[in-house]
């Protein structure tokens, strides 16, 4: 059973007396994270702004994915990644920030025209859909660093920034460059899970899944958003797959109707298409998969919170190395009504 997640808005007022354990921390290490809180504020500010966005630590956007939260809200765990090489040991700043776009929002108050005219003991309130900080511990190598966080929103357009600083010393030397640091804007439009209407969370295609042995702590929650009740998903970073892998896919299935024993009767049918000239063929499928009272467990209750999950791990030796689509088919015999899924992935020789 999945764990149900709680919407968890930040103000930064909240994020400055909380993160990391500040208030525990000494007073200088506290000064130190503060003056780091104000500089990726005022970066994410300027970029909002219009200005051009650094790139010093060549950060990229992977991927985003869709869950159902609770309080008629979204669930959105993201990844992006840096080029760790550029840095030195220690940590990192990480802050993302999510601003609503939708047609008739609220617009968030404007950011003071100068600093140094704020009153720093009533600063001007300042409204986000979700922003929140941590401090991302930091090993150089040569393999992109991937950082993943979430967020909880209803759903709609938003723009979603992200901003990587590394520390700015205490006492620079004379001459000194800049801190590096890095700020992407990425927009995204969150899908409605609350509507009643037949529905799934996006189709997660994972590297791998591994059972937790422990729950989290709330800190290792933040750090690892794709831990999911008892079950932890590393997503792929990409669509392009070896044949001596398997192509495993996790997925949530959501608003079907149910019987009068509170049980679903759903089929998820697996297509594979080949791609090639322009259009594509049938290739294979897997047995369909049936999730209803006979399959499920008899303890299965949405009202007590429990989520309707279906995924495969299908090898992909017999493939012949080209593109494909899978096609998911998610039926609800109950309502009488199908949607479907799809995935485009390629196979490789190696």
């Amino acid at each position: 059973m999945m764990r149900r997640f709680a919407a968890l808005g930040l103000s930064l007022s909240v994020v400055l007396a909380s993160s990391a354990g500040l208030l525990a921390q000494d007073k200088k290490q506290q000064e130190a994270q503060k003056r780091e809180i104000a500089g990726v504020v005022t970066l994410a500010d300027d970029v909002a702004a219009g200005q051009p966005a650094p790139n010093d630590l060549a950060l990229t956007w992977l991927r985003e994915d869709y869950l159902k939260a609770s309080g008629n809200k979204q669930f959105v765990p993201f990844t992006v990644t840096i080029d760790a090489s550029k840095l030195s040991p220690g940590t990192v700043a990480f802050y993302w920030r999510v601003v609503s776009t939708t047609p008739g929002a609220e617009p968030p108050p404007a950011p003071p025209a100068s600093p140094r005219k704020t009153d720093d003991k009533n600063p001007p309130k300042r409204e986000f859909a979700y922003e929140s900080i941590s401090f991302v511990p930091v090993t150089p190598g040569p393999a992109p660093l991937r950082i993943s966080r979430e967020f909880s929103v209803p759903s709609g357009s938003y723009d979603l920034f992200v901003v990587i600083k590394e520390p700015t010393p205490e006492k620079a030397p004379k001459n000194a460059p800049p801190p590096k640091a890095s700020v992407l804007k990425q927009a995204l439009t969150i899908p409605d899970f609350w509507n009643g209407e037949l529905n799934t969370s996006s189709v997660i295609i994972a590297e791998r899944i591994e059972p937790l042995s422990a729950p989290l702590t709330p800190q290792q929650q933040i750090e690892r958003p794709y831990a999911l009740g008892g079950i932890e998903i590393v997503p792929a970073a990409g669509f392009k797959f070896p044949k001596t892998v398997e192509l495993s896919t996790f997925m949530l299935i959501y608003n079907p109707k149910i019987d009068a024993a509170n049980k679903p009767d759903v089929t998820v049918e697996y297509n594979f298409y080949a791609k090639g000239g322009g259009s594509e063929k049938f290739f294979n499928k897997t047995s369909p998969q049936n999730l209803n009272a006979q399959t499920l467990p008899p303890q299965f209750d949405f009202a007590a919170g429990h989520q309707l999950q279906t995924g495969q791990a299908v090898p992909l030796t017999s493939f012949p190395e080209g593109e494909y689509r899978l096609e998911i088919k998610i039926t609800d015999k109950i309502a009488s009504k199908s949607i479907t899924r799809d995935v485009n992935f390629t196979v490789t020789g190696s």
